[in-house]
């Protein structure tokens, strides 16, 4: 790949676009896919961890397919060489758990709320990592972000009774969002801390992540009775069925990929920009491919939830600068 400074002004715009619109596409597409396998009147299959165990195989299958074609192609794809130590799975553990209760809070919360209040559902996120930063690094976070997460959490509060005013609110969806959040933020802090271990290697990280999680994910599937419900599923061979399964799961190993290349075509604060742009898109689309018709105060709570976000994220950018200078 060419250095961006021999990249002429019009290329450079072309890979921003690309970046930003793959970044949108699979993001968007991925949620939409998910709410359709998860939750859909069509399929009726009530197994949500077996979902999600499946696209942690499709993960594990793409990383090992990747790594064999780098190996006999390495002139035309880059891609980390990928082996199984049992030591290195058994120290990437504890990441292991919480990213098999993140993606399972995701996805859960996915199934009992609608599309359009999937990001507010899910929008404490930054909050908690403030809580969990200063719990278990010890950082502390300053006041102008602390009151940005107030705003946040308002936008939430406000959300949340706009939802239920409307009739159509999942409590146990809203709790399923909130655990899916804390998770995230956990997520991150033990995703920086085992990084080390595969040799600052995202991609043998995401590889030993999802090969930990189709172990957890067994005796969990088992527990709620989803391996018989998939078992007497009447579309279990059905072609199109399992397209859409991959397809999912392409697009979720997709995800690691495009939100590097966002972020290395732009930078850390566009791709927070970027992503808080994306969810207001999201809800939007939503609510026009429903048909559903929702309150001023609605939108109200997803504006609030927007400028929170925002503030936090450009905040924080003016912190590191003054750092940094």
């Amino acid at each position: 790949m060419a250095d961006d400074r021999d990249l002429t002004k019009y290329e450079r715009y072309i890979k921003v676009v690309a970046a930003v619109s793959a970044y949108w596409v699979c993001s968007i597409g991925l949620v939409f896919l998910n709410k359709y396998l998860l939750s859909s009147e069509e399929l009726k299959l009530n197994a949500p961890l077996f979902i999600t165990w499946f696209q942690c195989v499709v993960t594990v299958v793409l990383c090992f397919l990747l790594s064999f074609v780098s190996r006999s192609f390495p002139n035309t794809i880059n891609f980390p060489r990928m082996s199984v130590d049992a030591k290195i799975s058994r120290e990437v553990l504890p990441l292991s758990i919480v990213f098999v209760a993140m993606i399972s809070f995701n996805n859960l919360c996915l199934k009992y709320v609608g599309v359009s209040f999937y990001y507010i559902g899910r929008c404490l996120t930054t909050v908690f990592n403030v809580i969990c930063t200063y719990l278990i690094l010890g950082q502390k976070t300053s006041a102008r972000a602390i009151g940005c997460c107030f705003v946040i959490i308002a936008g939430f509060l406000l959300g949340v009774d706009q939802e239920d005013a409307s009739g159509s609110l999942s409590v146990i969806g809203v709790i399923f969002g909130v655990m899916a959040s804390l998770c995230v933020a956990l997520n991150a802090i033990y995703t920086q801390s085992s990084l080390p271990i595969v040799g600052d290697s995202i991609w043998r990280l995401t590889m030993y992540n999802n090969l930990n999680a189709l172990v957890l994910f067994l005796p969990l599937m088992l527990f709620f009775g989803e391996l018989g419900e998939v078992m007497f599923f009447p579309r279990l061979f059905n072609v199109t069925f399992w397209m859409w399964m991959s397809l999912s799961g392409i697009f979720g190993f997709l995800m690691g990929y495009v939100t590097g290349w966002q972020i290395q075509a732009t930078s850390a604060l566009t791709h927070n920009i970027s992503g808080t742009a994306k969810a207001a898109a999201q809800t939007v689309m939503a609510v026009i491919y429903f048909s559903e018709i929702k309150t001023f105060m609605w939108w109200a709570s997803n504006v609030i939830v927007l400028f929170g976000s925002a503030a936090y994220t450009y905040v924080k950018k003016q912190e590191m600068d003054k750092k940094a200078s």
